[in-house]
């Protein structure tokens, strides 16, 4: 989205759907942020070895493209949650009330059926590198030190699967506003004018204080 948003809770149904499914969110990206932080220390350590003992860490560059879908794709829905992937906004953000919702509910609709797609074509992806009958249950590994890949091509459609849940809360949330006429619904993100996004962050920091 073009700017920060907050997603509101109450007691319904749907918002206590979305608490919860936030806390899977929260733990998947943290997930993901460790993966970050243990590739740079692993990065300290290979240069550190190759400084000293001219002798970097091993397998170094296999360990990073099998930590990258952790990295990059794992923390995909807590990112949808917080309304933070990238997207147009011009017309949008023109709308309000159910003009608004319904252009919402359409956008979301799509992307779901994209995910879906890509749920299917990232597990078939999966699949064929996975096979118990070989060592360590790989079809393939990688070239320098035989890490097997099918750990790092399962994380894909997991993370995309979660996305999907979170885009079925979504279209909840935004069809109950279009039908209810709701000015602030619940479980979607809501985009904040600068203004709010000032007084919010002001707000936090006096929470600090």
């Amino acid at each position: 989205m073009a700017g920060a948003a907050s997603v509101l809770e109450d007691d319904s149904l749907l918002s206590r759907l979305d608490r919860g499914l936030a806390k899977a969110e929260w733990s998947m990206a943290l997930v993901s942020g460790l993966g970050a932080f243990a590739l740079m220390v692993l990065a300290v350590v290979s240069v550190s070895g190759r400084n000293l003992f001219n002798e970097p860490l091993r397998g170094y560059v296999d360990w990073i493209e099998a930590a990258m879908p952790l990295i990059a794709i794992f923390g995909i829905s807590y990112v949808q949650r917080l309304g933070g992937h990238i997207r147009m906004d011009i017309v949008v953000g023109a709308l309000k009330g159910r003009a608004l919702w319904a252009a919402e509910f359409i956008t979301t609709l799509g992307v779901l059926v994209l995910m879906i797609l890509l749920v299917w074509g990232t597990w078939a992806h999966f699949d064929r590198s996975f096979d118990c009958s070989r060592p360590l249950c790989s079809r393939d590994s990688s070239i320098d030190i035989n890490l097997p890949l099918w750990p790092a091509k399962l994380v894909v459609p997991v993370a995309f699967s979660v996305m999907c849940v979170r885009l079925v809360l979504q279209l909840w949330g935004y069809g109950r506003a279009f039908v209810l006429g709701l000015q602030e619904p619940v479980a979607v993100p809501l985009v904040q004018s600068a203004a709010e996004v000032a007084a919010a962050e002001a707000e936090q920091v006096r929470g600090h204080d």
